[in-house]
């Protein structure tokens, strides 16, 4: 195996050890203190109801904080997987399919297994699940990091490609940061669910690919001995 092959695998494993550490953390309580100081770093002196900053920000954050949520996530991910099986592309549809459906699921047992409280904040958005990891985080990282594999695979530009990846981190970072800003994650939740579904992700592309380019052998190999 060729040098480049081993980087995604360093960068999986690289995830996963990041999001062992910290949940490892977590689990024991020493995150707390640091987790703490960060989301009263970003509330108003006195009322940790409110966010610092101007008034339309909390807005914006809570408009961004949408792109990260299981409704419109699931707009936009029917609406991909239907145009890829108009076009042909089936497989990437289930490749898609699959690759969301297995980072939800993540996400909903890492919940359920460290079933960390939510920030004790007053006044912030309402919230129904588990605080760890964050499911915005996770969901998001798995949606939009996959989506840009997918557009930059049949982009034929460098360019391109790097745009698609660059924008697709840019969207899963926004969506983190906008948890934390509102106060509804500690910000150890929304690392780990940074990590946790970009490993996801990753892992579903590595398979993805190495599932393609077996078929693809054997199909260059059936027509050959026809």
């Amino acid at each position: 195996m060729k040098l480049k092959n081993y980087i995604p695998l360093g960068v999986l494993a690289a995830l996963l050890g990041g999001f062992g550490i910290v949940a490892d953390e977590v689990s024991e309580g020493e995150t707390l203190g640091f987790d703490n100081a960060v989301l009263m770093a970003l509330r108003v002196p006195g009322d940790p109801s409110m966010p610092i900053g101007p008034s339309w920000l909390p807005e914006a954050a809570r408009d961004v904080t949408a792109l990260g949520s299981f409704s419109v996530l699931t707009i936009l991910v029917v609406g991909v997987v239907a145009f890829l099986a108009l076009v042909g592309k089936r497989g990437t549809a289930v490749f898609l399919t699959a690759s969301v459906l297995g980072g939800t699921t993540v996400s909903t047992v890492l919940k359920a297994l460290f079933d960390r409280p939510r920030p004790e904040l007053t006044g912030v958005a309402k919230v129904f699940t588990a605080s760890f990891p964050s499911g915005h985080a996770t969901i998001s990282a798995v949606v939009y990091l996959t989506l840009g594999a997918i557009l930059a695979e049949i982009s034929a530009s460098r360019r391109l490609t790097t745009f698609f990846y660059s924008a697709a981190a840019f969207l899963t970072v926004l969506v983190g940061l906008s948890r934390i800003y509102l106060g509804v994650h500690f910000p150890t939740d929304v690392v780990a669910g940074w990590s946790i579904g970009s490993a996801w992700a990753l892992l579903c592309l590595l398979i993805f690919s190495a599932v393609r380019a077996r078929w693809t052998d054997r199909d260059i190999v059936g027509s050959s001995a026809t």
